[in-house]
């Protein structure tokens, strides 16, 4: 087959990549403020188990939902707009959580965790705005590399605990607004949308019909749902779950969870790329098989670290290459002038299926046992991971444009 000469780079494409990018990492760093701090409120506002499911899975549900918005406007102002907009308007929903764990109000950081939901919806802006930077055959690469942006959550587990213990709670939350206004002031002064960027004038409702009526969308859904949303649930519940099932403190839960997002982090920009190369299908399904089986083994409790640690970390890895591999697809095969609309639907779908997780986590949690604690929750993760594979299999077909162009899978 002829090979097609690859389509020159687009001046200013490298850095418009890395300031979406970089934006990204601050608004999942924001997005993770009260998960990471799980401990401090469940000790302070003295928790159950199901309130801090409740607690965690706040900011999920709104940055979920608001990402179908959120893209659509991507579509219409551009990403250089959303992406200030979103920075900016989160700035003050961590300061009020800041204020509501001060005070010791629950209602008012479950208010603030609400709010908080917007700084989720930046994803919902930089898959639309790298797409149009990228030629199609390399949109998985960066799709990919953006969403490794959610590396946020792994900086969040990690600093945020060790933040509140130096410098304390307040001073915390002021540091990430900070960075927040910085990062939105670098956003509007170097980033340009693409040059063939056009803003759609299409009315919001039928695109959103429009695109519902594509069976691509809802099958990537369910299928980000799957793989987005084990990583979100993951990443914002784990301090919680390592504290209940290994007794680690803030501090050593917050490194071991920064571990397990930044490996996902890295597998996600090589999932794309393996895309790219092989096709979408492949490395979703070698994702969903990785789930699966890891799923099972964390519900053994196997001992830490020396074997907790590698399932973990293989487990994040298998989550990345999905979330990479599936947004590859929804970058290559959304028609032009529809990625900003699809990509909303498909990451808001990735984003609720992180929020049942930990409410579920929660509610099924047994304090009483002395092993399997959380059998139930992981039991269905498990059966969860075989059904989605079962369905990217046997009902999720290769389109013909990316048969074509990886023939041989």
């Amino acid at each position: 087959m002829a090979q097609t000469k690859a389509a020159p780079a687009l001046k200013g494409q490298a850095l418009n990549l890395a300031l979406a990018t970089a934006a990204s990492v601050v608004g999942f760093w924001a997005w993770n403020v009260i998960a990471t701090l799980s401990s401090h409120y469940a000790k302070n506002l003295e928790l159950s188990a199901g309130t801090m499911g409740i607690l965690v899975a706040m900011p999920i549900f709104v940055g979920s939902l608001g990402r179908i918005v959120v893209g659509i406007m991507t579509d219409k102002y551009g990403g250089r707009a959303l992406f200030t907009f979103v920075l900016v308007a989160t700035i003050p929903t961590v300061l009020l959580v800041a204020l509501g764990g001060a005070l010791n109000s629950l209602a008012l950081v479950l208010v603030a965790g609400f709010l908080l939901g917007v700084a989720g919806t930046v994803f919902a802006v930089g898959i639309p705005f790298v797409s149009a930077w990228y030629p199609p055959a390399r949109r998985g690469f960066a799709t990919g590399v953006f969403g490794a942006g959610m590396g946020g959550t792994a900086l969040a587990a990690f600093l945020n605990p060790r933040l509140v213990k130096s410098i304390g709670y307040v001073p915390t939350h002021l540091v990430i607004a900070g960075l927040l206004a910085v990062m939105a002031v670098l956003v509007w002064c170097f980033m340009k949308n693409a040059p063939g960027w056009q803003p759609s004038t299409a009315p919001v409702v039928p695109r959103l019909v429009e695109a519902s009526k594509l069976a691509v969308t809802w099958k990537m859904c369910f299928l980000y749902a799957v793989v987005f949303g084990g990583f979100v649930s993951f990443a914002t519940y784990l301090p919680t779950y390592l504290r209940d099932v290994y007794a680690f403190d803030p501090s050593a839960a917050g490194a071991r969870t920064a571990g397990f997002a930044l490996a996902a982090v890295i597998a996600r920009p090589i999932g794309g790329a393996l895309a790219d190369k092989i096709g979408s299908k492949p490395v979703v399904l070698a994702s969903l098989a990785g789930v699966a089986v890891l799923g099972f083994l964390v519900a053994l409790e196997p001992a830490a670290d020396v074997q907790a640690g590698p399932i973990f970390i293989g487990l994040a890895a298998a989550l990345g290459l999905g979330t990479g591999g599936v947004f590859a697809w929804v970058g290559a095969l959304s028609p032009e002038g529809k990625v900003g609309t699809i990509s909303g639907i498909v990451s808001a779908a990735g984003g609720l299926g992180g929020y049942f997780p930990p409410l579920i986590m929660g509610w099924t949690y047994n304090p009483d046992a002395e092993h399997y604690k959380y059998a139930i929750g992981l039991s269905l993760l498990v059966v969860t991971a075989i059904v989605a594979l079962l369905f990217a299999l046997f009902l999720v077909k290769t389109p013909a444009k990316e048969a074509a162009a990886h023939p041989t899978t």
